[in-house]
């Protein structure tokens, strides 16, 4: 039985085992007493149905006849007595256990843990401050299956009012157990977005030990970490200092530009620049055949290995390793995944 199975069992167990020893016991004297006071004329089967329907007043008629027994009704109201108090007694039991217990939460916390165990090719946020919820936005605006780590439950609650249906797990990035429980062998890529440096490197380090292939980009706020945690695997490095200065120049140098940037974040198609890799089963072909016009994306160049073919032209052979760099939907993202991956 799993785990929050049998912690649901004994619980349960734990509440009501009194109140159904005392069901039990009442069933067997009221069963005994009926068939005694009827001197064996009814089936022992009549004499419990008869404890049964008193004891939840179902109010049916007399299976024993009681009519010439005196002694017989007095037991019948002592065992409805004790019966209805026993019921209000597990009634209450019922409610108690319902309202103080975290049961739904439990099943609800179990039934994410296996869902997140399907995932493949999912992005694992370690982190879900400020910047992690920004990353999480972008995530969820694009399409795209997440996991998110966090040790404060506050945060979660936080992150919980925004996207109630989030995939979560309690506990800290760097933690390898918590990485393997949220499908780092299976991630596509790790963010380690926490605020503390030394942190983001412990979680780049677990990451790259568990999944090499995984991509990992880190937050990092002290310059003497980033070749440190460059050292330990990660693959980019993003100061949001160094970021936000670069934002403010170019706000100031460039102001169509960014405002063309800033519109792609805020239109409704969720239109993005997007990097998508040609798988190896890929067989080559000419971009006409293998990325056709289409009002969900544009390309806009193409990169073999480390040189580029800016706005490449359609007889352009396009092979296994490549990266196409497209302006696109979400919808046109997963089509030319979709087409690319040489299935």
């Amino acid at each position: 039985m799993d785990h929050p199975y049998r912690e649901l069992a004994t619980r349960i167990y734990t509440a009501f085992r009194y109140s159904l020893l005392a069901f039990a016991v009442i069933m067997v004297i009221g069963t005994i007493g009926y068939w005694h006071i009827s001197a064996g004329r009814n089936t022992l089967l009549d004499c419990a149905y008869m404890t049964f329907i008193t004891i939840a007043t179902i109010g049916y008629g007399e299976v024993v006849d009681l009519s010439q027994s005196p002694g017989g009704r007095v037991f019948t109201m002592l065992i409805g007595f004790c019966g209805v108090a026993n019921i209000f007694y597990m009634t209450s039991k019922m409610t108690a256990f319902i309202v103080e217990s975290d049961l739904n939460e439990s099943l609800r916390r179990h039934r994410m843990e296996r869902d997140i165990e399907t995932l493949k090719g999912h992005y694992i946020v370690c982190g879900i401050g400020r910047v992690g919820t920004n990353v999480l936005a972008e995530l969820v605006a694009t399409g795209r299956q997440s996991v998110v780590i966090e040790p404060e439950q506050a945060a979660l609650d936080a992150m919980l009012e925004t996207y109630p249906k989030q995939r979560y797990l309690h506990g800290d990035g760097g933690d390898d157990a918590l990485l393997r429980a949220a499908g780092v062998e299976h991630a596509a890529g790790v963010f380690a977005v926490s605020g503390d440096d030394n942190k983001n490197l412990v979680i780049t380090l677990s990451a790259k030990q568990l999944n090499p292939s995984a991509r990992v980009v880190a937050r990092c706020h002290e310059v003497r970490f980033v070749e440190k945690i460059r050292r330990v695997g990660a693959d980019d490095i993003v100061s949001p200092d160094f970021t936000g200065a670069l934002r403010i120049a170019s706000s100031m140098l460039r102001p169509a530009v960014v405002s063309f940037l800033d519109e792609m974040l805020r239109t409704d198609d969720k239109l993005r620049v997007e990097e998508i890799a040609v798988q190896s089963a890929f067989a080559p072909r000419a971009l006409r055949e293998a990325v056709p016009t289409s009002r969900e994306y544009v390309l806009l160049a193409v990169r073999v290995g480390t040189s580029w073919e800016f706005n490449p032209q359609q007889d352009f052979v396009l092979q296994a390793g490549s990266h196409i760099v497209v302006m696109a939907t979400p919808k046109g993202r997963r089509a030319l995944e979709s087409s690319l991956s040489g299935r």
